[in-house]
């Protein structure tokens, strides 16, 4: 039965992982770990941890996300990102267990014109990028029944996320300045993470022998795609509390008028036609999406 397998979800508190925490439960018994429980620096402790628990079913959303730190902290990145994750690839090996990895649109260089599909050459432009990339190609080398899942422009309604950001400065600046050239698929966490579950749901607890039969990798989100300026917009037009905006205008700008350590790909839509067809699951589009984690 489902309930007996035991879920490690490494990475609880972070935007999926805290939505992926409750949309697990009905799925097994869910250990959620976070920092300081568990170090991606140090992954002989946390190897441990994980062994004690014998798991069914591993699903990773731990990741180092700070795009630009990542330029003057590439060891760090590195380790977090790949090497770690290289070694729970090989432990899901000896414990027969499934393994979940959440990556990135940030694995592609951004330079296409429509939406990137799973076969789609990778080209990243940036630390992160890079070290996800390696991480994704230790989790297909090693781990015999794995997803690795990209998603992009995560946002969750919860702490210092990029929709609140924006709530934020509509309440403190008259005029904002956002890029136009930088297109890709704004995902909500909540969404997400549902999708995730509904797919795992289909494994009725046999994770290691479902997800080894579904193998390989799978973009999963928002359907659609729109430019960062699109996104704050239709984020300004579905504030609750529009009332409360500051913001008269908001402009267009490009990429390079804000200078950055790391170099960000300007097109990443992702086509998610694989995972529908193998799971029968889609996300709705962007915009709705949006609509429905706005609402009070």
């Amino acid at each position: 039965m489902a309930t007996s397998a035991t879920i490690v979800l490494l990475g609880k508190i972070g935007q999926l992982g805290w939505e992926l925490h409750r949309d697990l439960q009905p799925l097994g018994r869910v250990v959620a770990l976070d920092f300081p429980q568990i170090d991606f620096s140090r992954p002989d402790e946390l190897l441990s941890m994980v062994e004690s628990l014998q798991p069914a079913l591993i699903v990773n959303a731990v990741a180092y996300t700070n795009v630009d730190k990542a330029e003057s902290e590439p060891e760090l990145c590195d380790q977090i990102n790949s090497r770690t994750v290289e070694r729970l690839a090989q432990q899901a090996a000896r414990l027969r267990c499934g393994l979940i990895h959440i990556s990135t649109d940030y694995v592609f260089d951004g330079f296409q014109s429509r939406p990137y599909t799973e076969e789609d050459p990778t080209h990243p432009l940036n630390r992160y990028g890079s070290s996800k990339l390696a991480g994704e190609q230790a989790v297909l080398a090693h781990a015999p029944a794995c997803w690795v899942l990209r998603t992009a422009w995560l946002y969750s309604r919860r702490a210092n996320d990029f929709v609140q950001r924006v709530l934020t400065w509509s309440r403190q600046q008259e005029t904002l300045k956002i890029v136009d050239d930088q297109v890709g698929s704004p995902t909500w966490a909540r969404l997400l993470s549902q999708m995730i579950s509904l797919a795992l749901a289909q494994a009725k607890g046999e994770y290691f022998n479902y997800i080894r039969d579904t193998r390989g990798v799978y973009h999963l989100a928002g359907d659609g795609a729109a430019s960062r300026l699109e996104w704050v917009q239709k984020i300004l037009e579905l504030d609750p509390a529009r009332q409360e905006q500051k913001t008269r205008q908001v402009l267009p700008a490009k990429t390079a008028e804000f200078p950055t350590p790391a170099q960000r790909p300007l097109f990443t839509a992702l086509d998610c036609g694989k995972f529908e067809r193998v799971f029968g699951l889609r996300l709705p589009p962007w915009d709705q999406a949006l609509a429905l984690a706005m609402e009070k």
